[in-house]
């Protein structure tokens, strides 16, 4: 009897220790809210966010004035994202995935690494357009 005890104790260490790693690949869910500080219109914003997005291979899809909408597949993971933007700022914000543990606002950390480098890509971009003679 002593002996089940014990590899019932062991098993139960086991199945909580794991929910845990599975828990330490998730955090919340990241939505990034740039402002752009740079001069410029509304249409070198929309071309700096699609150009962010394909040199990361995001598949890029205008969904009408001021919204873009982006895929990421990376192996057996999808996600998609909505960017809403303007010539004064934009938004990046989660829609809906595949495989990425989503549940309660919380997202496994890939997500938000992806979204992240878009983020930043689209902001250097948006610094050389800027910068450009014109």
């Amino acid at each position: 009897m002593m002996k089940l005890k014990q590899i019932l104790a062991s098993v139960l260490c086991v199945v909580v220790l794991g929910g845990c790693a599975a828990l330490e690949r998730t955090e919340p869910v990241r939505t990034p809210q740039t402002i752009i500080t740079q001069h410029v219109t509304v249409e070198q914003v929309k071309d700096a966010i699609i150009n962010a997005g394909q040199g990361r291979d995001w598949i890029m899809s205008v969904a009408g004035p001021g919204v873009i909408n982006a895929t990421q597949n990376i192996r057996k993971h999808s996600v998609t994202v909505r960017i809403n933007y303007s010539e004064r700022n934009y938004s990046i914000n989660y829609v809906s995935s595949v495989n990425l543990l989503a549940s309660d606002g919380e997202i496994h950390r890939s997500y938000n690494h992806w979204v992240n480098n878009l983020d930043k890509d689209i902001q250097k971009r948006l610094a050389i357009t800027a910068a450009a003679p014109k």
